[in-house]
C-alpha cells in the first residue's frame, strides 16, 4: 500500500487529464517528473516522507482537505502527557 493517495486521486482522471496532470504537476510543484513518480510510489511502512509544503500543495491541486492525501495516521502522545510522564519517574 502506498504512503499517499496521489496515485488515487490521478486514477479518478480521464486519460487526457491523467496525461496532462503528469507533466503540470510536477511544474507546478517544483520537482522533477523523477520525483514526482518517486513521491507518488512511497510504500506505507516507509521512512521516507513527501515535504509537507508538497503535500500541502498536492491537497490543493487534487482538490482535497488537509490529511486527505495520507494513507496514514500518526499516532503519539501529546506534550503535557509526555512532561507530566517524565515528572512521575
Amino acid at each position: 500500500m502506498d504512503k499517499y493517495k496521489i496515485n488515487e486521486y490521478l486514477y479518478r482522471l480521464n486519460v487526457v487529464e491523467y496525461s496532462a496532470a503528469r507533466k503540470i504537476i510536477p511544474k507546478v510543484l517544483d520537482i522533477s517528473l523523477n520525483t514526482f513518480h518517486n513521491y507518488r510510489n512511497i510504500k506505507i511502512d516507509s521512512e521516507t516522507d513527501i515535504p509537507y509544503g508538497i503535500v500541502r500543495k498536492l491537497e490543493i491541486l487534487f482538490d482535497v482537505n488537509r490529511g486527505d492525501l495520507e494513507n496514514f495516521q500518526l499516532k503519539g502522545k501529546d506534550l503535557k502527557t509526555l512532561i507530566y510522564s517524565e515528572k512521575r519517574k
